[in-house]
């Protein structure tokens, strides 16, 4: 592939555009995207040909360095790449935790050994990592955790528990906050990388009200870890946390409210004419309902812009910052008014769970619905964002704080 190093955006636009007509598979139109590829099996051969078409070339992570896997592009350029896959109906196959919050966040923090050895398989999707933070009673105080990890000399030494480990039972590897020092609470934290095939590691599914398992509990019983999985400074895990939730919030901001996007096309607007019809000029036949869409639609479409915009500027040298705390809290919100308008569009058929009076999409509307409504607590509860966009963004006192001066 050409490197344009972002200086000749037409003919990068070119390259870009003749690539994806000769390599995306027609089939693959229109079926989803990286989180949401409905009605896709893993082992879908177009699935496999187009990730690893995307993986050879770096394009899954676009604006990764070349060094390590990735492609090598300019905002400018990763933007117009996304302009052009959109063109087309296009999506990128790469994704996962590993992408949206473990590899940026190794990309600043890790080793050069550490970056050689896992960035790659990232870049090309061979490996799944799920994140080891949460516990039963460290949630939203998420520093008061206590799986403990002791040295022993020629290994670490892990036993604890995490909960809400997002698929754990198909990783292969986990990015884990563990306890190196029982005597101070923040500052007592490391990060660490478990290879999930090891001895003592076990993970338990939780069903949840969606009908879904993606989340686990997982177990580890002296689970035996090579002293080079450390990343960063001993007890220096707080910090590299922090920065790993915000490349988390940013990710989820920009897919907020996606998760609904295959039904029905792009718009509650076409489920509307579906299911409670059109007057004698085609506009959807309940006004009031039509004026929530608009309303809906213009909120959605201004909070994609926005998002699209925030992480372009995350990928320059500073990163993400607190104003994803924003954009997670401005998306969940989004998502889950989206879900509910679908729901009351569909009126009793999107009361089903399952059975052959409902077609596949209302079910699926359903689940999201229902599945939806985590999103205000994963990746930092709405309580959590508001707390941060209260102190680090607009700059108010700490009650707490305060409290105990």
């Amino acid at each position: 592939m050409a490197d344009f190093g972002g200086a000749d955006l037409d003919a990068f636009r070119n390259e870009a555009r003749s690539w994806l007509e000769a390599n995306f598979p027609p089939s693959l139109k229109g079926r989803g995207g990286m989180m949401y590829q409905e009605g896709l099996p893993p082992d879908d051969a177009d699935l496999k040909t187009w990730t690893r078409a995307m993986g050879e070339t770096g394009w899954g992570t676009p604006t990764w360095p070349k060094a390590y896997g990735g492609g090598g592009l300019s905002s400018a350029e990763a933007r117009v790449l996304q302009q052009e896959m959109g063109r087309l109906g296009a999506w990128n196959p790469i994704g996962g935790m590993g992408v949206m919050m473990f590899g940026p966040t190794l990309l600043e923090y890790g080793t050069e050994e550490q970056k050689q050895r896992h960035i790659p398989p990232i870049t090309r999707s061979e490996i799944r990592w799920c994140q080891g933070f949460s516990e039963p009673g460290a949630g939203s105080d998420l520093a008061s955790l206590q799986t403990k990890c002791e040295d022993k000399g020629d290994h670490w030494l892990i036993n604890g528990q995490k909960i809400w480990t997002s698929g754990a039972q198909w990783a292969d590897w986990c990015f884990c906050l563990v306890r190196t020092d029982t005597s101070r609470k923040h500052e007592g934290i490391s990060f660490i990388l478990i290879d999930m095939k090891t001895p003592g590691v076990e993970t338990r599914p939780i069903r949840l009200i969606s009908g879904h398992s993606p989340f686990c509990e997982t177990f580890f019983t002296d689970v035996k870890v090579p002293k080079e999985n450390l990343v960063g400074p001993l007890n220096g895990g707080w910090t590299i946390a922090k920065r790993l939730l915000q490349h988390e919030r940013n990710s989820l901001a920009g897919g907020a409210g996606s998760g609904a996007r295959g039904l029905f096309g792009a718009s509650p607007s076409q489920a509307a004419k579906t299911y409670v019809g059109v007057d004698e000029q085609g506009r959807i036949a309940d006004p009031e309902l039509r004026a929530r869409i608009a309303a809906h639609d213009i909120e959605a479409r201004a909070f994609a812009l926005t998002a699209m915009r925030s992480m372009a500027e995350s990928r320059s040298n500073q990163g993400p910052s607190a104003a994803t705390s924003i954009m997670k809290n401005a998306g969940s919100a989004v998502g889950q008014q989206r879900a509910e308008l679908l729901l009351e569009i569909m009126g009793h058929q999107g009361l089903g769970w399952e059975g052959d009076g409902f077609t596949p999409e209302e079910l699926t509307a359903v689940r999201t619905w229902l599945g939806g409504k985590a999103t205000t607590i994963y990746g930092g509860s709405y309580e959590i964002q508001s707390n941060i966009i209260s102190k680090r963004i607009l700059g108010l006192p700490d009650p707490l704080s305060n409290a105990s001066n």
